[in-house]
């Protein structure tokens, strides 16, 4: 597995001073955001020199751009929204060649209409799934036409929020562009050893087909998120399901501050030399 990190854990617009400090924490991979390039993260325009700066910069660099961040809320109450979203999707897309990646990670979505990763009472309603399936349609075809992929990722507070759902979306949309993100503290707050390591099993193993990128953040004895080292997780069980898979794609963190970032490098890398990669 390759070592990556959310390219945004650094202060910066310039892509160039971004990803040197990616490199100089330790990691040979990023998620990029747009907002490393001075624009919102998901812009209404990018330019060819802006996204060419970015693979130049990555190139300079030695880091590997795995993905960028193209994440809206694709359920949104509003519709018009989603329309926006979907849009903005399409200028991402569009780029992402020029960027040096065909990795879009995506948001399925909340009826909350402030925050994007809010739980709703909504979100488990057949309504909020029809409404899904229509924005991944969209979304789908947007991929097929830049030769994208769509990384979604399971999370309590989306309408996709658990394992089975996210195969339930993979199997009805029939489409080979939607890929997996997948984080293992997205998928429990509060649960025993035992219970989050039948979690994270069932779900490295429902979702193998799909799993491009996996992501490293921990949880807090109560539920609240950590840093990767810092939580409850077991991190060689997950690292060891994900080898068992043949998974040898990018291990990214996110959720740290710019000073923690060698510190996981060094707790994540150690991880993985202990034969989990």
């Amino acid at each position: 597995m390759k070592l990556g990190i959310f390219a945004k854990t650094f202060d910066g617009t310039d892509p160039r001073a971004v990803l040197q400090s990616v490199a100089a924490a330790g990691y040979a991979s990023a998620q990029y955001n747009l907002a490393c390039s001075g624009l919102s993260s998901m812009p209404d325009e990018i330019s060819d020199s802006q996204a060419q700066a970015v693979a130049e910069a990555a190139k300079a660099c030695g880091v590997d751009v795995v993905a960028v961040s193209g994440t809206y809320n694709m359920i949104h109450p509003d519709q018009g929204l989603r329309a926006a979203g979907h849009e903005r999707l399409e200028v991402l897309a569009r780029h992402c060649a020029g960027m040096s990646t065909r990795l879009i990670t995506l948001c399925t979505g909340t009826r909350d209409p402030i925050d994007q990763w809010k739980e709703h009472a909504d979100n488990n309603t057949p309504e909020a799934w029809r409404d899904l399936l229509a924005a991944m349609e969209t979304a789908v075809d947007i991929a097929e036409r830049y030769d994208v992929y769509l990384g979604i990722e399971p999370e309590l507070a989306n309408v996709v929020n658990s394992a089975e759902k996210a195969r339930l979306l993979i199997d009805e949309m029939k489409s080979s562009r939607i890929k997996v993100v997948l984080d293992p503290a997205n998928l429990f707050e509060v649960a025993s050893l035992d219970q989050q390591r039948r979690v994270v099993s069932q779900a490295v193993d429902r979702l193998a087909d799909r799993i491009v990128m996996a992501h490293a953040k921990d949880r807090n004895p109560d539920g609240t998120f950590a840093t990767a080292g810092k939580g409850v997780l077991d991190y060689a069980h997950y690292l060891g399901c994900l080898k068992a898979i043949g998974f040898n794609g990018s291990l990214v963190t996110h959720g740290l501050s710019a000073s923690e970032a060698s510190g996981v490098a060094s707790f994540l890398t150690q991880h993985l030399q202990d034969g989990a990669g």
